[in-house]
């Protein structure tokens, strides 16, 4: 007789995730006191375009997916994770502090490869996280770590605001530097990596023999990616819309706040309910905040659009990776991740470089056009992913 008792995630496992989740609260604190400036520094202060601003931030997601596959690849090729995991959040403090030494747009590159190449922590932690789960908490231990990132989103932003009536830029973010300092003390004292018994040689996985559900997750991620440009868009649209500068990291934190409020109701509605119909509300939130900046023409309209860009974070990114995980090999689980967010990465740096040309060439409402269309696409193609049955 089957038992119908859920297995269980063990105490020991908890601490782990309850750990990331305390360093990604803790690196995005310290990311999130800049990012809210972040396109007003690069604009404003160093004096560069919307193209230029879409190419940095472009280039930096693709910098994240190059770093997110080769540490997924190596990771399972050594079969550990620890390591990326530390070095990754220590990259992301030394970027900060380039950032605030950056004297003209051209020197934030290199810093910018750091910060992006951080990454590198991404696809073995959510491997270990994954390993570590149930079919019955994956989703929730995946929306708790996105929870965190976004409530240190939400304190982050609040100090930066503090910060900005007293502070210049610069300043702020050489401070940004020091809370993921503190994460990776945490990760290399309190996370003990078991090491694996197994003598197996690794010697890749053959992407040709990927389930077919998986290649199409991975085609209709791409073919959305290609449209979903940078939060800086956003910002900037915000303030030519007439939004003070002051009033600008305001935005972000609505964004942040309710990306924070329903990570973890959507991963754990993901587990109760299905991984796919919660990813595809997520990419109809997209949809939404689309129209709402086409559409809508005053300031309350504009708020509402962060609104339900942060429930579209909160749906998208712990329930993509959660599916992800589950139908991708278990022994090769990083890899796939990574090759995942690779995937990704290389379509945003298109993604936010075209943006940025159409918003130069022919108004700030063209990428939202197109990226309205590119989302339904992806919205039709998801609807014949197949997801992995529970395992009891």
């Amino acid at each position: 007789m089957v038992s119908s008792a859920r297995p269980k995630t063990s105490s020991e496992n908890k601490r782990i995730i309850n750990i990331f989740a305390l360093a990604s609260f803790l690196n995005d604190f310290g990311s999130d006191m800049i990012y809210p400036v972040w396109p007003l520094f690069v604009t404003v202060v160093l004096r560069a375009n919307m193209s230029v601003l879409g190419f940095i931030d472009g280039l930096g997601e693709a910098i994240v997916s190059l770093s997110q596959a080769l540490s997924g690849y190596f990771s399972d090729r050594i079969q550990r994770r620890k390591i990326f995991i530390w070095v990754g959040y220590l990259l992301g403090s030394i970027s900060r502090l380039g950032y605030a030494l950056s004297p003209t747009w051209k020197h934030l590159i290199p810093f910018r490869i750091i910060d992006r190449g951080g990454k590198i922590r991404s696809a073995p932690r959510d491997a270990l996280v994954a390993d570590i789960s149930t079919d019955y908490d994956r989703g929730r231990n995946f929306g708790l770590l996105r929870a965190m990132d976004h409530l240190g989103a939400v304190a982050g932003i609040i100090t930066c605001i503090i910060l900005i009536q007293f502070l210049t830029y610069r300043q702020i973010f050489l401070l940004a530097a020091f809370p993921t300092l503190i994460g990776v003390i945490l990760i290399i004292t309190f996370i003990k990596e078991k090491r694996s018994p197994s003598t197996r040689v690794y010697k890749g996985y053959d992407f040709r023999h990927l389930d077919i559900n998986l290649r199409l997750l991975f085609l209709l991620s791409a073919i959305f990616a290609l449209g979903s440009f940078s939060y800086s868009f956003l910002l900037i649209f915000a303030k030519e819309a007439g939004f003070r500068l002051t009033l600008v990291p305001v935005l972000y934190l609505v964004f942040s706040a309710f990306a924070f409020l329903s990570s973890l109701p959507f991963g754990l509605l993901a587990d109760r309910l299905s991984r796919k119909k919660v990813l595809w509300i997520g990419y109809g939130l997209w949809l939404v905040v689309c129209l709402v900046f086409i559409l809508g023409n005053t300031k309350i309209s504009l708020v509402l659009g962060f609104l339900f860009y942060g429930l579209h974070r909160g749906a998208l990114e712990p329930v993509s990776k959660t599916l992800v995980a589950e139908l991708a090999p278990s022994s090769f689980k990083a890899s796939i991740l990574g090759a995942y967010q690779m995937i990704i990465g290389f379509c945003a740096l298109p993604a936010s470089f075209i943006a940025g040309l159409l918003w130069d060439t022919w108004g700030k409402m063209v990428p939202f056009i197109l990226s309205s269309l590119l989302t339904f696409i992806a919205m039709i193609l998801l609807l014949w992913v197949k997801e992995k049955p529970k395992e009891l």
